[in-house]
């Protein structure tokens, strides 16, 4: 038996989600024109490098965007689960294409480092600012749905990572106006880079954690498999599987063994079993295989036996699945 309401609420959240990427890309997209010209006319590193990381970001945001768009698409009879792991992998393309401006930006503050050349730092200033404004207006925007979406969050680590270059570019402008010390803007973008790398690992970490089918960072096995066994009718439960689909869909998969009931009861506890995961691990997507005192032996499982079947308190080991190569 097994209980899914993950569609309606994940292409809810995709169509909100939308709009705030769209003003975000059109903002990001300004910017960039603007600090390619003033990077050229101020001869600042720390502007092209901002402008080339805002490149990067408006074809982050719009591959957001369109992964957004297309996991709104229905499940199909080839794509049963939709395309919900769009959105993550997204992040994790996003993810390393942060980690290679982080690295670009590193190996041209070396050359600069080695020939520090000449800055007008006015020009600088007044195109950092504008840069921050609408970096700043771009968090905002993204910020809310960053909070339930891996995909979101990643476009948001885009923009935070301008933020954070245009605060270096204003910075590295004011000491080279007031001191006429040059090599403020390259060592002012090794630091930019490094902090954009920090959360390209962060992101490509997660990423690749929800791809891995790794069990969701906030859910305690334990817990859940405590949480089962309190319910009433379960006796046991085995070959647990608990994964991410997307961001905000935990699914889960197990063995149930239950007392000899009828099937209208056995409704009612799976029932009691969703709405439990659903309120306490937000497990939206279940599939609960039933069985009664044994698991058929061969290739399926082989169930090793507690003590005291029927303790709810957790003391018992757990069963042991086997694979095939067990057998």
């Amino acid at each position: 038996m097994h209980n899914h309401n993950h569609a309606a609420g994940t292409s809810h959240l995709a169509a909100a989600g939308t709009r705030p990427l769209k003003m975000a890309l059109f903002i990001i997209t300004g910017i960039m024109v603007a600090e390619v010209i003033g990077g050229i006319v101020s001869n600042s590193l720390a502007l092209l490098g901002d402008a080339g990381h805002m490149f990067v970001d408006a074809l982050a945001l719009a591959l957001s965007l369109a992964a957004m768009t297309m996991a709104q698409k229905p499940a199909s009879r080839t794509r049963t689960f939709g395309y919900h792991r769009m959105e993550i992998l997204a992040a994790l393309a996003n993810g390393i294409t942060i980690a290679l401006v982080s690295v670009y930006i590193f190996y041209e503050a070396y050359h600069r480092l080695l020939e520090p050349p000449e800055v007008k730092a006015p020009m600088m200033i007044t195109v950092a600012v504008v840069g921050l404004v609408g970096n700043l207006a771009a968090v905002f925007l993204l910020q809310r749905g960053s909070l339930v979406s891996l995909n979101m969050r990643s476009a948001l680590w885009h923009v935070i990572g301008d933020t954070v270059s245009s605060v270096g570019v204003i910075g590295a402008a004011i000491i080279i106006a007031l001191t006429g010390w040059t090599l403020a803007d390259p060592v002012i973008a090794v630091a930019i880079g490094a902090i954009i790398l920090i959360g390209a690992v962060r992101l490509i970490r997660e990423s690749v954690h929800i791809l891995a089918e790794a069990v969701p960072k906030n859910v305690d096995v334990d817990k859940v498999v405590q949480v089962i066994k309190n319910t009433g009718g379960v006796d046991d439960v085995h070959d647990i599987h608990i994964w991410t689909i997307t961001s905000g869909i935990h699914a889960m998969s197990a063995h149930l063994v239950i007392a000899d009931q009828r099937v209208s009861q056995c409704s009612d506890v799976i029932d009691s079993i969703n709405h439990n995961l659903s309120e306490q691990f937000q497990i939206s997507h279940t599939a609960l295989q039933l069985e009664c005192e044994t698991c058929p032996s061969g290739f399926v499982c082989e169930i090793e036996k507690p003590k005291n079947n029927h303790n709810h308190n957790g003391d018992a080991p757990l069963p042991r699945s086997r694979s095939i190569a067990e057998h």
